[in-house]
């Protein structure tokens, strides 16, 4: 029989959080009980892919064996009542008929995906996929990646294919299947249905055996397999708990929102700005303005946006660490601060910045096609950088409003760029919204929050967010300045400028 550590006389419990990012794993521990949610690191470790000749991959065994060390670390916090994985989206492993994975998984930065849009076979084209995925056109989208993958002596053998996520739950349990939000990123997802679309994947070619069973979060996702007890020194059958396995569903369900029309950017890497929504906003309008329908936690639907996010400023200052210039963060968001405003703005969604590389040299390009003068301090980018953050939080968040027929009265920003106070209030002085700040590790609470309400420690979604707002630190930001300043650095990017408010000025629609 499966161990399953429910709360004790305390009325607590402690859950494994396992977080995967871009750039680097957690393992974190949280102790839930009645009005009490605290977290602690157990374990980080690197995430570094891995350039091979065929590509750029991730390095999934370092990731499961960091993965296995910090559940090491968890278990000596006390008992482990279960665990959770959460990751980013639409990569995947491939597996053959025993099993066995086929080689480490593509990195979605890869180059492989460029060009496999046009690909798409006729009668299957970007507003077909729209119509039933509601997913947002981006070159890396899973359904590219498998038509650049189907050419190769891997695809022939693969038998099934698990999402990053699902193939950590895999070798932890034994246990095979997909969680639906992450399922949801793949293009291959009937956004109304909520299953995998076998019409897609038939007019696509691809086999339809090769996608598993869905799972909601919530449900058992099976239990520690022995050899894996072994090595982490916890208990033989510890449950594994189906979460909100997308990192962004998981922040999104810990947003600490009272109010019933938020809005919410969930920025790390990446800027994730939109609305939870009852149902997907399937319209042409929105598949021409590039919006996703992904799945949330109980049925919600993420009606948001990719932005490249604090990735800008990160690949900056590895440029800057590479040629010998390093600079503290806060020197540097001090020099930003102290920078002259509006200086020059840049159009983050430029697919010019996807690659790693030398982001300011990229940053300097584009500035010049649109007229401007590139900076001359590192705090001059990282002003441009934020400035152009915010502005591209508020061109969002006002195009999904006026799409999906909503006012939201509130921004909530969760994840690691809450923690800077100047794309915080900048984002509030762009939308003429409050922004409440924080939690930081929203994602790492949505996922531990989500096990303990799979065990019977916490309520519906709305209970869960309460208990979230009530217990982590949170900033508040009102709006500030004059908003005409935002419109004119707006308009430098070819983009039209805000309809000016019927009401008080500072309303983002």
């Amino acid at each position: 029989m499966p161990v399953n550590y429910l709360a004790g006389a305390s009325g607590e419990a402690v859950f494994a959080a396992v977080d995967l990012g871009a750039t680097s794993g957690r393992v974190i521990t949280g102790r839930v009980g009645p009005g009490r949610l605290e977290l602690t690191e157990a374990h980080r470790f690197a995430n570094t892919p891995v350039r091979l000749p065929d590509g750029l991959r991730w390095d999934v065994l370092a990731l499961y064996q960091g993965m296995l060390d910090g559940l090491r670390a968890a278990g000596r916090s006390g008992p482990v009542a279960s665990i959770g994985i959460d990751t980013w989206a639409v990569d995947y492993g491939l597996l053959d008929g025993d099993g066995a994975l086929l080689g480490l998984p593509f990195h979605y930065r890869d180059a492989r995906n460029s060009g496999m849009a046009e690909r798409l076979p006729d009668g299957c084209g970007v507003r077909e996929l729209y119509a039933v995925s509601g997913l947002q056109h981006l070159p890396f989208n899973t359904v590219f990646q498998l038509l650049a993958h189907r050419e190769t002596a891997q695809w022939e053998a693969a038998r099934t294919l698990l999402l990053m996520p699902d193939l950590l739950v895999y070798w932890l349990t034994g246990s095979v299947g997909a969680e639906i939000t992450n399922a949801s990123t793949t293009g291959l997802f009937d956004a109304r249905g909520g299953d995998w679309s076998d019409a897609l994947i038939g007019r696509l070619g691809l086999n339809r055996a090769l996608f598993p069973p869905l799972r909601e979060p919530g449900a058992p996702a099976g239990a520690l397999l022995a050899h894996v007890a072994d090595h982490t020194g916890l208990p033989c059958g510890t449950p594994v708990t189906t979460v909100a396995s997308h990192d962004t569903a998981s922040a999104v369900a810990a947003v600490p929102a009272m109010e019933a029309d938020f809005a919410y950017v969930s920025c790390g890497t990446w800027s994730l700005a939109g609305l939870e929504l009852d149902a997907p906003v399937l319209s042409e309008e929105s598949r021409a303005a590039n919006f996703t329908n992904e799945r949330g936690v109980d049925g919600t639907v993420r009606y948001l946006r990719n932005i490249m996010g604090m990735w800008l400023l990160e690949e900056c200052r590895r440029e800057w660490d590479r040629t010998g210039a390093p600079l503290g963060l806060a020197r540097l968001l001090a020099d930003a601060a102290a920078s002259p405003p509006f200086a020059a703005v840049i159009d983050p969604d430029d697919a010019s910045f996807l690659a790693p590389g030398d982001m300011p040299a990229r940053i300097d390009a584009q500035l010049l096609r649109t007229g401007q003068a590139p900076p001359r301090t590192p705090g001059g980018y990282v002003r441009c950088v934020l400035e152009s953050l915010a502005l591209a939080h508020r061109r969002t968040l006002r195009r999904a409003a006026e799409l999906a027929g909503r006012t939201p009265v509130r921004i909530h920003l969760v994840g690691g760029g809450s923690r800077n106070e100047l794309l915080c209030q900048w984002t509030a002085d762009a939308t003429g919204l409050p922004v409440t700040a924080g939690p930081a590790e929203a994602t790492a609470l949505g996922n531990i929050l989500l096990q303990a309400r799979a065990h019977g420690l916490v309520g519906d979604l709305a209970a869960l967010r309460r208990l979230v707002a009530r217990t982590q630190e949170l900033r508040h930001y009102e709006p500030r300045g004059n908003r005409r300043d935002w419109d004119r650095a707006e308009a430098r990017l070819g983009r039209p400028q805000e309809h000016e408010a019927a009401g008080a000025e500072g309303d983002m629609n």
